[in-house]
């Protein structure tokens, strides 16, 4: 992949391509995760982009011949099921939209702010009617078990509280997982098609600075996280009001993930990330 010159771009790709590894491969060795095996998803993930693309092109020698994998792995991997349990995927699917209509429906919202809900109520809004306004199929007990566990909600004397507008807690290895994979791959994927794309495509923007105090960053996180909770809590409320008027028509087929992120590290430490960005 590497050639002589430092600049050329199969040469710049390579660093960008490793800078992106560094990161996940620290994640992978924490779980155990070792280089063959690794070796191994990326084969298969070679052969079901490969497969995707080609279309009805995708014989397994086309395959081979585009990817490198050997014809033999080309067939295994081929050949194994794609189905995948979704039931971690429905749980957060549900406690998403939980969530998400308590911060966005007026009925359980009051200036933008999630209002404390009584559990049970014979007239008015109450936990239980926001859990069946989603799903009938789930009893509100297990949704209130499910958030108060992870931290996301409190139960006070028969009145539940919204704590958190996240939905990763703690106390779910499984849903971190899950928002690890589907986050960061939208990511890479906006970045990709930009990438590919003579005229990026996705909105995919930072801001950078070094030569910061511990504590000057430490004051912009926190202005991050206020701009990043009052911006995500205006675009669901948006969302949640466009798909109430989409989601019957044929045509409401699209999708969307919108996320911030913030990261720091002290550049003079033995640090966890990649290489420095230039001076700004």
């Amino acid at each position: 992949m590497t050639t002589g010159d430092p600049f050329s771009r199969s040469t710049l790709f390579e660093r960008a391509v490793r800078r992106i590894l560094r990161p996940l491969v620290r994640a992978l060795i924490a779980q155990g995760v070792s280089a063959p095996a690794l070796y191994r998803i990326v084969k298969q993930t070679y052969v079901e982009v490969a497969v995707d693309d080609l279309g009805e092109d995708a014989t397994d020698s086309r395959v081979n011949v585009v990817t490198g994998v050997h014809r033999r792995d080309v067939k295994e991997f081929r050949a194994r099921d794609k189905n995948e349990s979704t039931e971690t995927q429905r749980k957060v699917s549900i406690l998403l939209t939980v969530v998400g209509r308590w911060l966005s429906d007026p009925a359980f919202s009051e200036n933008d702010q999630p209002r404390v809900l009584p559990r049970f109520a014979t007239d008015g809004p109450s936990f239980e009617t926001l859990v069946q306004s989603v799903s009938r199929d789930i009893r509100p007990r297990t949704v209130l078990d499910e958030l108060t566990r992870q931290g996301i909600a409190a139960l006070e004397e028969d009145q539940v509280r919204l704590l958190s507008e996240g939905l990763v807690g703690s106390a779910d290895t499984d849903q971190k997982l899950h928002f690890f994979a589907h986050n960061l791959a939208d990511h890479m994927q906006a970045g990709v098609e930009n990438l590919l794309s003579d005229t990026p495509q996705y909105l995919e923007r930072a801001v950078f600075y070094n030569h910061l105090e511990a504590a000057s960053v430490s004051d912009l996180e926190a202005t991050a996280r206020q701009l990043s909770q009052d911006s995500l809590r205006q675009l669901n409320t948006l969302a949640a009001g466009k798909q109430a008027g989409d989601k019957a028509k044929p045509s409401a087929t699209h999708r969307f993930r919108f996320g911030v992120f913030f990261y720091r590290e002290d550049e003079d430490a033995d640090t966890k990330g990649s290489s420095t960005d230039d001076d700004r």
